[in-house]
């Protein structure tokens, strides 16, 4: 009977320590949510507006051309070791973003 030895996965070599968080205000233009940083381990960001928050990574966000949009109160980790800019676009300016950074 053979056997079968699968190939290694690799994991990171190191995790996140830090956790920043940063409140970001609604904008009806494209807004950073988080430069970019050669350090990021990964990100969250919580919609605490009460309108749709379009996402982008590494580009600018628009209504029609986004990563993920997040509902009222909707949460999103972004990929792992994604270390672009982030851009954010609300429907309408009456909230904020939550965004911690992870390092």
């Amino acid at each position: 009977m053979a056997l079968f030895n699968p190939m290694a996965i690799a994991a990171p070599s190191s995790s996140a320590a830090i956790g920043t968080p940063t409140t970001v205000a609604s904008a009806i233009t494209s807004n950073i949510l988080l430069a970019t940083n050669a350090a990021r381990k990964g990100s969250t960001i919580y919609n605490s507006s009460t309108s749709r928050l379009y996402i982008a990574l590494g580009a600018v966000a628009t209504t029609s051309a986004f990563t993920v949009f997040l509902e009222p109160g909707g949460y999103y980790e972004t990929p792992f070791w994604f270390t672009g800019t982030i851009h954010g676009i609300w429907t309408a300016a009456n909230g904020n973003a939550l965004v911690t950074e992870l390092t």
